[in-house]
């Protein structure tokens, strides 16, 4: 399912198909999954639906509404520089969150 790169050597966004495609046959595989990462908008919108804000840093910035389950980030893109420098309470909230997520489970 992977789209390509677009001309600019970016990802292509995600065909429709393949979300609904696999993930419900992936996630019944999973039975210890605890914490799913919510990496970019088009992940966002497929698990949050309704709960997604207008964009992504809406989203992510109401990361506690999302659940225990659930955790929205952004891409991990050098693109995304600027936008990890305009928004530091994601890295002063969300990433320590995610640390001790992680560490809670790895125990």
């Amino acid at each position: 399912c992977y789209p390509g790169r677009d001309p600019r050597r970016g990802d292509l966004p995600p065909m429709a198909r393949c979300a609904p495609m696999w993930h419900p046959r992936l996630v019944p595989l999973l039975p210890e999954l605890r914490l799913v990462l919510l990496v970019g908008a088009h992940a966002q919108r497929f698990y949050l639906g309704g709960r997604c804000g207008n964009t992504l840093t809406e989203t992510v910035r109401n990361w506690r509404a999302c659940g225990p389950d659930f955790l929205p980030l952004p891409h991990p893109s050098f693109r995304n520089n600027a936008w990890l420098k305009g928004n530091p309470w994601f890295e002063g909230e969300v990433v320590p969150h995610l640390r001790r997520r992680l560490g809670e489970m790895w125990k």
